[in-house]
C-alpha cells in the first residue's frame, strides 16, 4: 500500500501488496434467478451469494440452530452457504433453508466438537500440532509436523482415538509449523524483518498498522528499512496466546496512512473493511518471499502449538507462505481485510498450511479500526462508505500483473533458513532496498522471484482482469 506522508519522508506501505484475483473467486450478492412454482418454494430454495454476506448468515444461524448446529461452509463454485444440522428436527431445516441456505444433515454438533478440542488442549498440547474443525467433514481435523513422533505422536494419535470414531482425524505435514517472521512489504526491527499487515486509525484517532504479534514481541520500535529511522512504535502485541497481532502507531502523527493494498505500478486496490473468514471462501495472501499466492479457507478458530507456545483462534487455509511473509495481508477479492500472516508449515514447491489472525479479532482487541477512521487522507478509500463498491475498485488494477509483487523477490533466501530466526540473516537486510523501492531487482533474487511474479501472473493477475 503506498502511504503518502506529510513530511519529504516516503511512507512505508500500507499493506502486503495484492495482485491478481481470480473472476470465480467471490461474487457480489445476487438473488437467485431459479423458477420456483410457488412464492415459498422461491423463498426457501438455496440462493447465491458472496462469502462475505456467508459469513454474516453462518453467525446469524449458529445462534439460531442451538444444539442443532453443527457448523457451516461456504460452497465457492455453487456460491452457497451449506449448513450442518444435527438430529430430526424438521423445524431447524425449515429454519436453514428459510435464510437461503442448503441443510445437511451430520453427526456431530458444534457443542461436541467444542469439547473434543479443550480435550485436545487437555491432552495434545504438543509442539508441532495444530487442529480446528473441518465443517465439511464435520470433524476436528489435527494435523501433526514432522517433528511430531515418538512418545509424542503416540500420545496424539491415542487423544485422538478416545474422542470416539468419526469425531476427528489426523493428517501429516511434510513441514515444521513456525512463525513466518520477516515479510511482505518490509518493516525491520530489533533485527528481525516483518510485514505491514493493514493501516488502520487508532482510538485516539492516530495512524497506525497491524502486523503479526510475534513480530510486534520481537522488537519495540520499526522501520522501512533495515537499520532505518524507526517510524513506528508498538502500542500493543500478542503472541502466544489468545492470538497473533500488534497494533504500531506511526511516530509522525501527520502520516496519511492510505488503506489499500499496492499493485504495483502507481496502481492500487482499496481495502474498505474487515470482515470475518468463511469455510469454503476464496483469498488470496502477499509476501516479499513468495508473493502473491491465492487458496481458500479450510478452517476457523484453529490452535496451533508453535515451539514459542500455543496459539488460539486462527483461520486454517490451504494458501501456502514461507519464512519471510509472516504479518502480511489476507484479503478478499471485493477489498475486505481477513488475516494477518501468523505461521504455518510447508513451503510454496511443495504446499503446507498457513495460519492467519482474524483482523476483526485483532481490531476489537486493541481499539482500532481499518483505514483512516473516515477522515480524509487524500482518497485512500475512495470514501468511508465505499464497502458496498470495494469490489468494483479491485478491479481498478485489473491490468496490473507487470509489477504484481512489488516487493516480489525481497529476499530469494527468505525460506531457506526454513525457520523462524531467518529474518535475521543479513540477506533479509540486502533485501530490504529491493522491496522498499517497489521491488527494484536491487538483489540477485529479485529478478528470480520475478519469475516467481510471472506465474502468478498467468492465473490471479489474468483473474483481476477479468473481474470487472
Amino acid at each position: 500500500m503506498s502511504h503518502r506522508r506529510i513530511p519529504k519522508r516516503k511512507a512505508i506501505l500500507a499493506g502486503a501488496g495484492a495482485v491478481g484475483i481470480a473472476a470465480a473467486a467471490i461474487l457480489l450478492p445476487h438473488a437467485n434467478a431459479s423458477q420456483s412454482e410457488s412464492d415459498s418454494e422461491a423463498r426457501s430454495a438455496p440462493r447465491t451469494m458472496s462469502a462475505a454476506s456467508a459469513a454474516e448468515l453462518v453467525s446469524e444461524l449458529g445462534e439460531k440452530l442451538g444444539e442443532a448446529y453443527g457448523g457451516a461452509y461456504y460452497d465457492a463454485e455453487k456460491q452457497q452457504v451449506v449448513v450442518n444440522v444435527v438430529g430430526s428436527n424438521n423445524n431447524v431445516v425449515v429454519e436453514v433453508k428459510k435464510a437461503g441456505a442448503v441443510a445437511r444433515s451430520v453427526q456431530n454438533s458444534t457443542g461436541e466438537l467444542k469439547s473434543a478440542a479443550s480435550t485436545l488442549a487437555d491432552k495434545a498440547t504438543i509442539p508441532g500440532t495444530a487442529w480446528a474443525v473441518d465443517p465439511k467433514s464435520n470433524q476436528i481435523l489435527v494435523t501433526a509436523d514432522r517433528t511430531v513422533s515418538g512418545e509424542r505422536w503416540d500420545r496424539l494419535e491415542t487423544t485422538v482415538k478416545s474422542l470416539g470414531t468419526g469425531m476427528a482425524r489426523i493428517q501429516k505435514s511434510a513441514g515444521e509449523f513456525k512463525p513466518f517472521v520477516e515479510g511482505g512489504d518490509a518493516i525491520f526491527g530489533g533485527g528481525a524483518r516483518c510485514s505491514l499487515g493493514f493501516n488502520v486509525t487508532t482510538q485516539d484517532g492516530s495512524p497506525g498498522f497491524l502486523t503479526a504479534g510475534h513480530c510486534g514481541v520481537a522488537a519495540e520500535q520499526w522501520s522501512e528499512e533495515a537499520n532505518g529511522e524507526p517510524i513506528g512504535t508498538v502500542e500493543a502485541a500478542t503472541f502466544p496466546g489468545d492470538g497473533d497481532f500488534a497494533l504500531v502507531t506511526y511516530d509522525d502523527p501527520a502520516t496519511q496512512a492510505a488503506s489499500e493494498v499496492d499493485l504495483g505500478n502507481g496502481q492500487t486496490v482499496p481495502i474498505t473493511q474487515a470482515a470475518d473468514a468463511a469455510v469454503g471462501q476464496a483469498v488470496f495472501r502477499m509476501g516479499s518471499t513468495t508473493g502473491l499466492k491465492d487458496g481458500a479457507v479450510t478452517g476457523l478458530d484453529a490452535t496451533v502449538n508453535y515451539p514459542e507456545g500455543t496459539v488460539t483462534g486462527l483461520i486454517q487455509t490451504d494458501v501456502c507462505a514461507e519464512p519471510g511473509d509472516s504479518g502480511g495481508s489476507l484479503f478478499t477479492q471485493d477489498g475486505n481485510a481477513i488475516g494477518l500472516t501468523s505461521g504455518g508449515s510447508g513451503d510454496c514447491t511443495a504446499g503446507g498450511e498457513t495460519f492467519f489472525q482474524p483482523v476483526t479479532t485483532a481490531l476489537a482487541a486493541v481499539g482500532a479500526q481499518i483505514g483512516d477512521g473516515g477522515a480524509a487522507n487524500g482518497g485512500a478509500e475512495a470514501d468511508g462508505g465505499a464497502a458496498g463498491d470495494g469490489g468494483a475498485e479491485a478491479d481498478g488494477g485489473a491490468e496490473a500483473d507487470g509489477g504484481a509483487q512489488a516487493n516480489g523477490g525481497a529476499e530469494a533466501d527468505g525460506g531457506a533458513a526454513g525457520d523462524g530466526g531467518a529474518e535475521a540473516d543479513g540477506g533479509a537486510a540486502g533485501d530490504g532496498g529491493a522491496e522498499a523501492d517497489g521491488g527494484a531487482a536491487g538483489d540477485g533474487g529479485a529478478a528470480g522471484d520475478g519469475g516467481a511474479a510471472d506465474d502468478i501472473g498467468g492465473d490471479a493477475h489474468d483473474g483481476l482482469g477479468q473481474t470487472g
